[in-house]
């Protein structure tokens, strides 16, 4: 089962489709306890840093998701949904994220923003999420701001925009990737059955 989080702020129907197409069993849930009784959880997002988190506060999904990462839940960070994972964000002042990855969410200073279009990830070390996508890889991106992590071993993969930045994250079954699986055509479906399967 997967549970994708509807917390707000997020296309859930095209996040959806693309979990069925790789014959996942997917539902949308708006209540925490849901987090609770699923297998896999996905957290997509679209919009702003702040509002997300009061969004994810405001309804009770920051506690549930705490309790599902200490259960072992295996969880999936999407775009805005891997930002809010790390410790604060410099967006329209500074905010406070989940903190489960230690950094910050940090602003382009170079190039057009935000990044919008197909880019490479370059893979810093094996891991399951990516099985069988071959390094270098495209995938497809639309965002202004990028993750800073702390701790370089949660890097799996980095994206070159002017900057080597982070664009997959991972530590146990907690991963986050910055670009949009589910318009990144083959190898983007590839990453979300990698992940069902973890």
């Amino acid at each position: 089962m997967v549970t994708i989080i509807d917390y707000g702020m997020a296309n859930l129907g095209s996040v959806r489709k693309a979990f069925e197409a790789v014959g996942a069993k997917v539902r949308i849930s708006v209540k925490p306890e849901d987090l609770r009784n699923t297998s896999h959880l996905v957290l997509p997002g679209v919009g702003a840093f702040g509002d997300a988190m009061d969004h994810i506060r405001d309804r009770g999904f920051d506690e549930a998701i705490y309790d599902a990462v200490e259960n072992g839940t295996a969880f999936l960070g999407i775009c805005l949904g891997l930002q809010v994972l790390f410790t604060e964000s410099e967006e329209k002042g500074i905010h406070k994220g989940l903190d489960i990855f230690k950094g910050k969410v940090r602003r382009f200073s170079k190039g057009l923003v935000p990044q919008i279009g197909w880019n490479q990830a370059h893979v810093k070390r094996e891991a399951p999420i990516l099985d069988g996508i071959p390094d270098h890889s495209y995938f497809y991106f639309v965002h202004s701001y990028y993750v800073d992590p702390v701790e370089k071993d949660d890097v799996v993969a980095q994206t070159d925009y002017y900057i080597d930045y982070a664009s997959i994250v991972g530590r146990n079954r907690i991963w986050g990737i910055q670009f949009h699986p589910e318009k990144s055509q083959k190898k983007g479906l590839k990453i979300l059955e990698n992940f069902v399967k973890i």
